[in-house]
């Protein structure tokens, strides 16, 4: 193994999962399999609780959570959360938001996030991509159009200055964003496998029936979303190359 791949991600919770996937374990845990990364080289941080946020020296990448929370509710925990993650991206630490990581992110760098007009989205959408996405480090070798898994009812209505708009879907126009060269946010769950979707629906039933959805169409519509997961080890990949090519250089120095 080399000292790239050795090098730790730090998963950042932000929340728990709905009651009825709790069985299925936490977030970091969904994330770390579908990223196919090795429990050893992976920290896990719960924001919520207030555990300290550690300095990004020596990690490979950090992954943000993405739980039902709002935030526009402003928490103590997400506010110094977004501190911390504005610190690490500057720092070019590579980053990976997810739903509420990619909100937070969006927050954290001067965007605004408040709730979607078109409504909750939730089940299995469909996601278009734009022009830059081609030759974006991790979005590259996806279709231009791919199913993945969403859950939420706010978005990102203003992207950070600077930011490159990636992907949209028919609901919402800012679906995935980079800023600089090693941050991203997604607002799709590339950890959700179908189990987990269908969960969630099932969850948010009076909630989507309160927007004008079928919850049982919404669960049946439900389908596997690959290209959307393979998104989690390329961002593994992309981090622990950068990880390696900046130890090199100041190996060098």
């Amino acid at each position: 193994m080399t000292a790239a791949e050795r090098a730790p991600f730090l998963i950042v919770e932000t929340g728990q999962p709905v009651g009825s996937l709790k069985r299925y374990g936490r977030f970091p845990h969904w994330i770390r399999v579908a990223a196919g990364l090795a429990a050893r080289v992976v920290a896990e941080v719960d924001a919520v609780r207030g555990e300290p946020l550690p300095a990004p020296d020596g990690l490979a990448g950090v992954i943000v959570t993405g739980p039902a929370a709002f935030v526009t509710d402003r928490a103590e925990w997400s506010e110094r959360t977004a501190g911390w993650i504005r610190e690490v991206v500057q720092e070019g630490t590579p980053l990976l938001g997810i739903c509420y990581g990619h909100q937070l992110l969006a927050h954290a760098l001067g965007g605004e996030v408040d709730y979607n007009p078109a409504g909750r989205e939730s089940g299995t959408v469909f996601i278009d991509l734009h022009p830059p996405a081609f030759e974006d480090p991790i979005f590259a070798a996806l279709p231009p159009r791919f199913p993945a898994q969403a859950t939420h009812l706010q978005t990102v209505l203003r992207p950070p200055e600077g930011a490159t708009v990636l992907a949209r879907s028919e609901q919402d126009a800012c679906h995935a964003f980079r800023w600089g060269e090693h941050a991203w946010g997604v607002q799709f769950h590339p950890e959700f496998a179908t189990h987990h979707m269908r969960g969630y629906v099932r969850a948010r039933a009076d909630c989507l029936r309160n927007h004008g959805r079928c919850p049982r169409t919404v669960a049946r519509e439900v389908s596997a979303a690959p290209q959307a997961r393979q998104l989690l080890r390329r961002f593994v990949q992309h981090a622990r190359g950068h990880h390696g090519t900046r130890n090199g250089a100041a190996d060098r120095g």
